[in-house]
């Protein structure tokens, strides 16, 4: 491996292009991205300055110059092209969802520690520096017990039946896109959930419009999450202990501000930290890390965990009748 990680971005949609953006912003080197047309992989190489651009994803899993793949295609072909980047021996960042379901989670987990290669969830938000710090509060044991994680990620997203976030074929609903977030964030607070009880209101395309989500994690503690496609909501998330809690403002899931407020309601800590981008590229300084030190996989997200939470929304898929016509 060359002195600085290479990293090669396969697909080349939206979030191709914030996580490229914020890569190239922090320092990292992008070196190639691939697209399933010449045209389109040459026009994202020339926006960001990448100096090759493959016109198929099989191209740049078995580019050389390449040392990690980024895959940011649609959630049915996650694990199709993780697995792709992992038989070319890259390391692979496969973006939220993992996958479409924890079969698919523990098959592409399987192969990485088959090839020796680490993988990982791009579940960008547990790797911003307020989550650090909230981190850092709760085990100083600021907040007393922690009892509670209330969060909620409702959003008004495009209406129109064809789009991908409405189209049940591409893995569309809140669940997979919205609620993703307030579940991983209580499993990392909390732990994973021990019971779990979720309502949905389905749309007419047969995805989830919105979800309410009740889990019980051990010890009796409680997390709170709602998820919305068509209507906005607060965007807001808190902590709750016995002695004290947390406040994260809106959009929680994005560098934020926020407040720990003891129980009295005196303001204990303000943290506040700019970040001047989206923050997607502290996973991929994550991923690095672990990569140049050898190690299998972060801390901060196992991939056992990630198989384990894509189980958590196996089981509330099953509760609320949404199925995958992939599966």
């Amino acid at each position: 491996m060359s002195e600085s990680i290479r990293w090669g971005i396969l697909g080349t949609g939206w979030i191709a292009e914030t996580f490229v953006t914020d890569l190239l912003a922090a320092g990292l080197s992008v070196t190639a991205v691939g697209s399933r047309s010449q045209e389109s992989a040459d026009a994202f190489a020339s926006r960001f300055g990448i100096a090759t651009a493959h016109p198929s994803y099989e191209a740049l899993a078995a580019d050389p110059e390449v040392d990690v793949v980024y895959v940011a295609t649609p959630h049915p072909l996650h694990a199709e092209n993780a697995l792709l980047a992992i038989a070319g021996g890259k390391h692979v960042l496969v973006e939220k969802p993992f996958t479409l379901n924890a079969a698919e989670a523990q098959q592409v987990a399987d192969a990485a520690a088959a090839a020796g290669v680490v993988v990982m969830e791009a579940m960008w938000t547990r790797f911003l520096p307020h989550m650090a710090r909230l981190r850092e509060i709760i085990a100083a044991g600021t907040l007393g017990e922690v009892r509670t994680v209330i969060a909620d990620h409702d959003q008004k997203l495009p209406s129109d039946p064809a789009h991908r976030i409405n189209n049940l074929a591409l893995g569309g609903g809140g669940l997979l896109d919205l609620a993703i977030y307030p579940v991983s964030f209580a499993v990392d607070v909390l732990g994973l959930p021990t019971r779990i009880l979720a309502h949905a209101t389905m749309s007419a395309t047969g995805v989830d419009r919105q979800t309410a989500l009740i889990f019980e994690h051990e010890g009796g503690r409680q997390s709170i999450s709602h998820s919305a496609i068509d209507a906005s909501g607060p965007v807001r998330a808190a902590v709750i202990g016995t002695d004290a809690w947390i406040d994260i403002e809106r959009w929680w899931y994005n560098p934020t501000p926020f407040t720990v407020f003891s129980a009295e309601g005196e303001v204990l800590e303000r943290f506040d930290q700019p970040v001047e981008s989206r923050g997607m590229q502290f996973q991929a300084i994550e991923l690095e890390r672990v990569i140049r030190a050898g190690e299998s996989e972060s801390p901060l997200l196992p991939i056992a965990e990630t198989v384990a939470i894509m189980a958590v929304l196996d089981e509330v898929r099953e509760q609320i009748g949404l199925r995958f016509p992939s599966e």
